[in-house]
């Protein structure tokens, strides 16, 4: 993914996120999806006629909003122009708490096309539709077994889902007084067959319920030779066993045997974005075990080491929100920066008495920390990327190390 890209989906993913807090008292806000084909004439009657209807609305308060809100999206449409994804309007009388309502438009031009129109009225803004646009759909069947289980999973886009965990009644090589060996053998090799046939079964159903367009193959992991065994023997559904992409040896055969197999495949799934990040972030942990002094981690390090050009990689968390705030006395004493976490849809507080005269500091300037960390990367030529919190270095970068970290290009002795 580009940078740019990567971080348009960071923008759009905060404002789908900002959007998802807010509410109404009643069914007053309105979700208007507009494909690029629709005839804005045709939005524009129907929105009319439902500013005749809302008439009927029983309470004043919910009536007001929501001919409002019509009235709003009627003067905005006269002046569109769609662009060639569409666009989507949310707008109505958004509750700020106190007993109070704010009249809020917000605008988002989607990533990907929008296919139907949609005109919905509810309490909260529509977001399904945007929001399947951030799911990256490519999905693997993941499988790891031996003779005593067996654990079925997805990898969905970055995600690793465990689905289905399979025992065993197959007996040990040991056999029981009182059978011969012959007997033994055969019914260990029937026991072995029947889990085989189990695993195969509940395995189907978990990949076959996937969507087949997004299906991209089977991963296979365990030790030899169980699992040249299980695919030798044709066990899946005749479509699933076509997609069978390789077989990789592992140890573990338990929900962790999930992560252990996406390694192991690394290089057959070294396209996708999880496996980028992954090795990104590999990388800089091996420059911070190795003490080479070409890993910088928090705000204040890396941001030194990017104003001075010697960061080659900037990584951010996909998980960081955060705002650089800066505070000035009335009186022009004394400025200060701080930086501090936000949740969405909150404004944080900032403010506090200046150190030389005691007054209140006033906010003169809020920026994502984000926005202000990519452009200073961009002036320096750095490369930007995103990581993803859904796997163990990503979700290590997020929580260990505050959600900024940067491979440098050389030691800068900070």
């Amino acid at each position: 993914m580009s940078e740019q890209s990567a971080h348009s989906k960071y923008e759009f993913k905060k404002k789908l996120e900002e959007l998802r807090t807010k509410k109404g008292r009643g069914t007053e806000l309105i979700s208007l999806y507009i494909p690029p084909n629709k005839q804005i004439s045709d939005i524009t009657s129907q929105l009319r006629t439902e500013h005749g209807q809302a008439a009927n609305i029983k309470s004043k308060v919910t009536r007001d909003n929501v001919q409002g809100a019509l009235d709003s999206l009627l003067s905005r449409l006269r002046y569109v122009e769609v662009p060639e994804n569409g666009i989507v309007f949310f707008t109505g009388a958004v509750d700020i708490g106190a007993n109070k309502t704010n009249m809020e438009t917000t605008i988002v031009e989607p990533p990907q096309p929008i296919i139907t129109y949609r005109y919905h009225c509810d309490s909260s803004f529509y977001l399904e539709p945007l929001e399947e646009m951030l799911r990256d759909a490519k999905t693997y069947g993941l499988l790891v077994l031996d003779r005593r289980e067996a654990t079925v999973g997805l990898l969905v886009g970055k995600h690793i889902e465990a689905y289905r965990h399979l025992t065993s009644a197959v007996p040990g090589k040991q056999r029981k007084g009182g059978q011969s060996a012959h007997r033994f053998q055969q019914l260990r090799l029937i026991a072995i067959h029947e889990f085989y046939k189990r695993i195969g079964d509940a395995a189907s159903e978990v990949f076959m319920a996937v969507n087949h367009k997004d299906f991209e193959g089977v991963l296979i992991g365990g030790p030899s030779p169980t699992k040249e065994e299980f695919e030798a023997g044709e066990f899946f559904h005749h479509e699933i066993q076509k997609k069978i992409l390789g077989m990789f040896d592992i140890a573990y055969t338990d929900e962790s045997g999930l992560s252990e197999l996406v390694n192991a495949a690394s290089e057959r799934l070294s396209d996708l974005d999880l496996m980028v990040e992954k090795k990104l972030m590999q990388r800089f942990l091996r420059e911070l075990v190795s003490d080479s002094g070409k890993a910088a981690y928090g705000e204040a390090q890396v941001r030194h080491n990017l104003s001075i050009g010697a960061v080659e990689v900037l990584m951010i968390s996909e998980g960081l929100r955060a705002e650089r705030i800066t505070l000035r006395c009335p009186t022009g004493d004394y400025e200060n920066k701080i930086t501090k976490d936000f949740k969405p849809g909150e404004q944080t507080e900032a403010g506090g008495q200046c150190p030389v005269c005691g007054t209140t500091l006033e906010v003169v300037e809020r920026a994502d920390i984000v926005d202000e960390l990519s452009e200073l990367a961009d002036q320096m030529a750095t490369n930007v990327e995103f990581i993803s919190t859904d796997f163990d270095e990503g979700s290590q970068l997020f929580n260990a190390f505050g959600g900024i970290v940067a491979i440098l290009r050389f030691n800068t002795g900070v």
